[in-house]
């Protein structure tokens, strides 16, 4: 199964296979994104996006054509509701279109929809909660076009936020170490950092802020004159001109650092939840030297960067360095794939 990832910078490919060994990375690639083709987490330039997806399957050499994406937590309406104990899927599934005016405040024909049956409702065992979750249909159309078009095929369509919940829940342990372990994750994406809070492994709060990695680019543009390509190059591996780590990485890590406890103090004032008990960074620009030793010292709570790869084998034919240098960006493709192949 195919994990693709297309945020607002990269498309961010991975290939899973699955075998009583356990997961093998068969095939990954990463490849940017040219600017304004995915914005805001929408899909701008489909042409550009397209291209963009070829050249990581080339890049990686995967070659199944099975895949899993997913659509943002923002474009998808979650809501809890009751149905009577007993029916099957299909009927559950026409109870829901005959009442979705009472649940979805949008025509059951410019949505797509899903659910799962929670548990009884307490105190009365003839009725079930169910979770629905409904997003706007062309949100997903627009995905499954794109895949198809670049010669791949949509079988799972996810939300981020479940994608990435079963990549920590699978692959780490530490998020699952006690039955009342509180973890954080923060995922610091281009323009999107989204924290969420995952307690016994399952997460239970999410928020994001309009605040990445991009910070970086446009202010190497704006400090040393510099194209948006040559800024974006030097971000992330390219030779850094004088002075780049006290005028430019210094000033976006405590920007940074703000960032993170903002939405550490708005979880604490939303929530009846014990403090957070561990701290995980992913997302490229988590890979910032010393970073999560920073957000630790500051914020006094244990951080580290994720490492999605930690119970994965890893094909020869993957370039395993490369795959390391890039693996806490990797953490929601990879959800995708193993929910894919689950």
């Amino acid at each position: 199964m195919l994990g693709v990832d297309i945020s607002s910078s990269a498309v961010k490919l991975i290939e899973l296979s699955r075998s009583a060994a356990g997961y093998m990375v068969e095939a990954y690639g990463v490849v940017p994104l040219a600017p304004q083709t995915v914005v805001e987490k929408n899909i701008i330039d489909i042409n550009a996006l397209v291209e963009t997806i070829e050249e990581a399957i080339t890049l990686s050499g995967a070659t199944d054509t099975d895949t899993a994406v997913a659509v943002s937590d923002s474009s998808v309406l979650t809501k809890e509701i009751e149905l009577p104990a007993g029916l099957t899927d299909l009927q559950m599934e026409m109870q829901i279109e005959f009442e979705a005016d009472q649940h979805i405040p949008y025509p059951i024909e410019e949505i797509v929809f899903d659910f799962y049956v929670v548990g009884p409702v307490e105190g009365n065992q003839n009725w079930v909660r169910v979770l629905l979750a409904a997003c706007r249909r062309d949100t997903v159309e627009m995905r499954r076009r794109a895949l198809r078009m670049a010669g791949l095929t949509a079988k799972v369509v996810n939300i981020e936020s479940d994608a990435l919940e079963l990549g920590c829940t699978l692959l780490c342990n530490k998020f699952t170490e006690s039955a009342t372990q509180v973890s954080a994750i923060v995922d610091i994406g281009n323009t999107t950092t989204t924290f969420s809070v995952l307690v016994s492994g399952k997460i239970c709060y999410t928020q994001d802020q309009m605040f990445g990695g991009e910070l970086i680019i446009h202010e190497i543009q704006r400090r040393y004159g510099m194209s948006y390509q040559k800024a974006r190059d030097i971000s992330r591996k390219g030779a850094p001109p004088e002075g780049y780590e006290d005028d430019v990485i210094r000033p976006f890590k405590a920007l940074l650092l703000q960032n993170i406890a903002r939405s550490l103090q708005l979880f604490y004032s939303s929530s009846q939840s014990s403090p957070i008990d561990r701290l995980f960074l992913t997302g490229g620009v988590s890979a910032l030297k010393d970073l999560a030793a920073e957000v630790e010292r500051v914020l006094h709570v244990p951080t580290e960067v994720a490492n999605p790869l930690s119970k994965l084998q890893i094909s020869p034919s993957v370039n395993q360095s490369s795959l390391i240098d890039d693996a806490p960006a990797m953490m929601l493709a990879i959800g995708l794939a193993l929910g894919g192949l689950d």
